[in-house]
Formats: C-alpha cells, sequence, structure tokens
C-alpha cells in the first residue's frame, strides 16, 4: 500500500456508515428544517437610523462611497452625480430588475441606461441589492435577468442601490429572506456578497483597488 492508500482506507473507516443510517438522516433532515444561526455580534442587532448608520459606516471603511437619497425618484440624479464627480460619460448598464424600470431616468436626460448584461466594455454598472447587512457594510446581489451578475465585476464602477427596508443586521437574515422569496432549499443560481470594491495588498501589503473587479463601489441608500 502506499502512503494514499493508507490514508484513504483510514477516511473510507471513520466514514463508514451503520446499515440503519435512519437516525443520522433524521438528525439532519431536523436541523436543515430548524435554520439554526450561529452567534449573531451585538452590532447586528441595531434597528432604524442606527442600523443605517453602522451599515455606512462598515461600508465607508473598506473604500465604499454611500450616499442617502430620500426616495426612488431621487435615483437617477444620483447616478448621474456620480457619474459626473468622476468625470464620466453620462452612461449605465442595469438589468431588467423592474424597481430600476421604474425610476424616473428620463428627468435626467443626459443619462443613456443600457439593458443587458455587460460584455466588458461597460464603464459603469447598476444594481439593486437583495438586501444590505449593517454588520459588514456589505451588499448582498441575487443573479438573474434583473440583476445579472457580469455587471458586479466587469464595469470598473459598480452603483448599487439599497433600499433601507431591505437592510438586515446581519448575514443570517439575508438566508431567511432568500428562503422567503425562493423556498425551501432552492436558491439562485449565485448570491455575491459585496463588501467594498475590488483591492488587494498582495504585492509588498500596497492596497490596490480594481484588482480582480470594480475600483469603484457607490451605495445609492434609499428611504
Amino acid at each position: 500500500m502506499t502512503g494514499r492508500d493508507t490514508i484513504l482506507s483510514k477516511i473510507r473507516r471513520a466514514n463508514a456508515s451503520r446499515q440503519d443510517d435512519s437516525g443520522r438522516r433524521a438528525t439532519v433532515a431536523e436541523r436543515l428544517a430548524a435554520h439554526p444561526t450561529g452567534i449573531v455580534p451585538g452590532r447586528a442587532k441595531l434597528e432604524g437610523e442606527e442600523r443605517v448608520a453602522l451599515f455606512t459606516e462598515k461600508a465607508e471603511s473598506v473604500f465604499a462611497s454611500v450616499v442617502r437619497v430620500a426616495s426612488d425618484a431621487e435615483v437617477p440624479k444620483a447616478v448621474a452625480d456620480y457619474l459626473r464627480s468622476k468625470n464620466l460619460p453620462q452612461a449605465v448598464r442595469r438589468g431588467e430588475d423592474p424597481r430600476l424600470a421604474a425610476l424616473p431616468f428620463d428627468s435626467e436626460p443626459q443619462l443613456t441606461v443600457a439593458v443587458g448584461p455587460s460584455d466588458g466594455t461597460d464603464l459603469v454598472g447598476l444594481s439593486h441589492a437583495l438586501a444590505g447587512i449593517a454588520e459588514t457594510g456589505t451588499v448582498a446581489l441575487a443573479s438573474g435577468r434583473d440583476n445579472p451578475t457580469t455587471l458586479n465585476f466587469l464595469p470598473e464602477h459598480h452603483l448599487v442601490v439599497v433600499r433601507c427596508d431591505e437592510m438586515v443586521g446581519d448575514y443570517e437574515s439575508v438566508w431567511a429572506r432568500v428562503r422567503s422569496i425562493w423556498g425551501e432549499g432552492r436558491m439562485p443560481r449565485a448570491l455575491n456578497m459585496i463588501t467594498g470594491p475590488s483591492r488587494s495588498g498582495d504585492i509588498e501589503q500596497t492596497m490596490l483597488l480594481g484588482a480582480h473587479g470594480p475600483r469603484s463601489l457607490h451605495l445609492i441608500v434609499v428611504g
């Protein structure tokens, strides 16, 4: 026997199941049905404005920029203002999310809005978050035609609309929301948790933004 065979043999013996495995299966099924949560930090239990303030603080601490608007009607102006502040063309690409489709983009006549997944040539992508997570300043984005994953990673600038009433304190609450939308045992094809713009400090511990994706993450908090 080789060393590899010895190790695999030990793993097989350790994982050997009894012929009557019903007890173990019942334990697993019970745990999956109960959705037990881990330890939730105290800061994730804030409510209302304190939760929004924590989300903003955490997001800005990891190099995201945050702007607050009162209503959906103000989102197009917030998008246009960001583009002007970065000296970018007045053009964005969004998915088919009905919440984004309902925004009054015609209030910004110079702004061009394309719809569909990105092919990598777009400078700016616009998404709508499934949820904001105050615990870490993270946005959760579910894949699909409404918010294509390509918009999360290919454009240099990623703008994300986050509603205050869709902001949660902790990650466990996001999984509960996923189950409430898609049902038990089902998920979108991908669920991206994005905390700040892409960055890396691998080379001489020098922080580099845009290492593996957008170099700018701009969050538009509505409500």
